[in-house]
């Protein structure tokens, strides 16, 4: 595998405190570690950094933005419209790294705010929350044409998790992918002024183990929701997530959870970040 040692990557995890430290507590990886551990391994070699987008100065600690060949956004269990001042600091910094062309990719809350921070608009999907897996996610004629979706199928499906959705795009935006649940499950944003931001509204960064772990930490949530009877009914599903992060020929449990290769096989299931490294990152020297 190609070494790119001489690239330089930064992760924005934009979880505040609080769900850091519920992560923390629940044995659940943050989101950044779970960016920086897959860039690690698509990029053998690459310089990775992890700052902290909800700190009062989220690049403490991180040497100068124009420094890295590209930048990954994590999701956040923040909403884009709450009313925080974590968030007017983030829109910031996606118009800053932006304004530096330096591209960027995300996952789901990155999708939100990279939509809001160049003049789009995110509310709270009417229909709850997408948890698990996003079923039948179709490319649109420009996402079968994409460089994202290389080597992808037409329809897919993806780990995911949110109750927010984009319900309006700014300038310079392609819509790349859908679904029934969300209109936009993945996009990109490259307006007139310049940068670009390509993201996705699922979790190409989850794997089952990891949902397994989340599913626990959310289960008084998720089952408020509706999405589980009660807590022995999230219990059986985290179990059968760990037994196909193990065993991910598990035909019983693949087939009683709808779960097949699209996300038990590594390769597949994050096909789209290698992708925008390759043709955006990769060639850079």
């Amino acid at each position: 595998m190609t070494r790119h040692d001489h690239l330089r990557l930064l992760v924005i995890d934009a979880y505040d405190l609080p769900s850091r430290t519920a992560l923390d507590d629940h044995g659940v990886l943050r989101g950044g570690d779970a960016y920086r551990q897959l860039l690690q391994h698509l990029a053998p070699g690459a310089h990775v950094d992890i700052a902290w987008c909800a700190n009062a100065d989220p690049l403490q600690g991180v040497d100068a933005l124009t420094s890295y060949h590209g930048v990954v956004w994590t999701g956040s269990s923040l909403s884009v419209y709450d009313d925080n001042p974590v968030i007017p600091r983030q829109i910031d910094l996606v118009r800053a790294t932006m304004a530096a062309n330096i591209p960027a990719f995300g996952s789901c809350y990155a999708a939100q705010i990279a939509t809001v921070a160049n003049g789009g608009q995110v509310q709270a999907n009417p229909l709850g929350r997408e948890f698990g897996v996003g079923r039948k996610i179709r490319l649109t004629a420009d996402g079968q044409n994409h460089p994202l979706y290389r080597d992808k199928g037409p329809v897919f499906d993806a780990f995911t998790c949110h109750g927010d959705h984009i319900t309006a795009l700014p300038d310079g935006a392609t819509v790349l992918a859908t679904n029934a649940f969300s209109p936009i499950q993945a996009l990109t944003i490259e307006p007139p002024t310049g940068g670009s931001f390509w993201a996705v509204q699922y979790h190409p960064e989850f794997d089952a183990d990891y949902m397994a772990r989340l599913s626990r930490l959310r289960a008084e949530r998720l089952i408020t929701q509706g999405l589980f009877e009660d807590t022995a009914q999230v219990e059986r599903y985290a179990s059968a997530m760990e037994t196909l992060q193990q065993n991910p020929s598990h035909t019983a449990l693949s087939f009683a959870y709808g779960v097949d290769q699209d996300v038990l096989n590594p390769a597949r299931r994050t096909q789209e970040v290698l992708n925008w490294f390759r043709h955006k990152v990769a060639q850079q020297t």
